[in-house]
């Protein structure tokens, strides 16, 4: 079996809206407050405990308003974050601010509590919220969880997590005798060079947005911070990021997806380094972030058609 996430934009209105916010905090204040006592077990017995949202429920009788699965969701991702801390040292979970941290909760499916249908999606103690499917889901997947997400520009989105068989698509390209292959190598700048000529551009489109966001930003620096100037400029801003973000992950999942097409086998040579390679010509970088984000996108639409992806070492 192999998993696969759909986002669409949701559409709450002003009750749904409020319950969301609400739920937001909530897992926020949870994660904050199992942390906080995980911390204080372990500094005065040395030993950490494994707390649980039923625990809070009683002293914060609020919690109770919200989804039980997003709460216990809560529960789980501290419990990853101290497995990847004790097994991978990536550094000790750090508390959750109000200001800075991702807008965002998990909920499971169990016994039919989520559907997606005609439009919307059901969630618990939400009910229906309307929501925008600008792709079919085929009938053969299997609904697992929903994640609701926050962005910055205060829009709402859904991110479907469906289970599917892993063989769905395999075909038989893989007996061609010569099959279609496409080599990729990274440039002395950091670029991707393809080996039929072609390479992983910068579009134009992008780098005039990103020097509006510069202008922007500067526009912001000259705003007293509180003032309705500066919210006004902020959310300006906000929008000009969201806007250059959106820019680059539509030019990468359309040439990921056309070379996914046109490819029965793609192989890749490794990065070697890491951090952002200059461009002489324009002054911008071509990021590792960048790169690697189109290696993965590349990837997935590679084995989701039963194609090969390789990197070589």
């Amino acid at each position: 079996m192999e998993k696969t996430a759909y986002k669409f934009r949701l559409y709450p209105n002003r009750e749904q809206e409020l319950l969301l916010r609400k739920t937001f905090g909530c897992c926020r204040f949870l994660y904050n407050r199992m942390l906080e006592d995980r911390i204080k077990q372990f500094r005065e017995t040395g030993k950490t405990g494994h707390p649980t949202p039923a625990k809070y429920k009683a002293e914060y009788p609020w919690l109770k308003e919200v989804d039980s699965l997003a709460l216990a969701n809560v529960q789980l991702h501290l419990e990853s974050a101290y497995r990847k801390y004790f097994r991978f040292h990536t550094g000790h979970p750090r508390f959750k601010s109000r200001k800075s941290c991702r807008k965002s909760y998990t909920t499971n499916m169990v016994n039919g509590n989520i559907r997606l249908k005609d439009g919307l999606l059901r969630l618990p103690k939400a009910g229906y919220v309307k929501i925008r499917c600008h792709r079919s889901v085929p009938d053969e997947y299997t609904l697992k969880s929903v994640t609701i997400s926050l962005e910055e520009t205060g829009k709402y989105y859904a991110s479907l997590l469906y289970e599917y068989p892993s063989c769905r698509t395999r075909s038989c390209r893989m007996d061609i005798e010569e099959p279609k292959t496409l080599q990729i190598r990274f440039s002395a700048d950091g670029r991707l060079i393809f080996s039929d000529g072609s390479q992983l551009e910068y579009p134009m489109y992008c780098r005039n947005s990103e020097e509006r966001l510069e202008k922007q930003l500067k526009s912001l620096s000259r705003c007293r911070e509180g003032s309705r100037n500066y919210a006004k400029q902020l959310d300006t801003l906000i929008r000009c990021r969201e806007k250059v973000k959106n820019q680059k992950t539509d030019y990468l999942h359309k040439l990921s997806r056309e070379i996914a097409d046109c490819y029965d086998r793609v192989v890749s040579e490794a990065p070697a380094r890491s951090g952002s390679y200059p461009d002489p010509k324009t002054g911008n970088h071509f990021s590792e972030d960048y790169n690697l984000s189109f290696l993965e996108m590349l990837r997935y639409k590679l084995i989701d058609q039963g194609k090969e992806f390789f990197i070589a070492k």
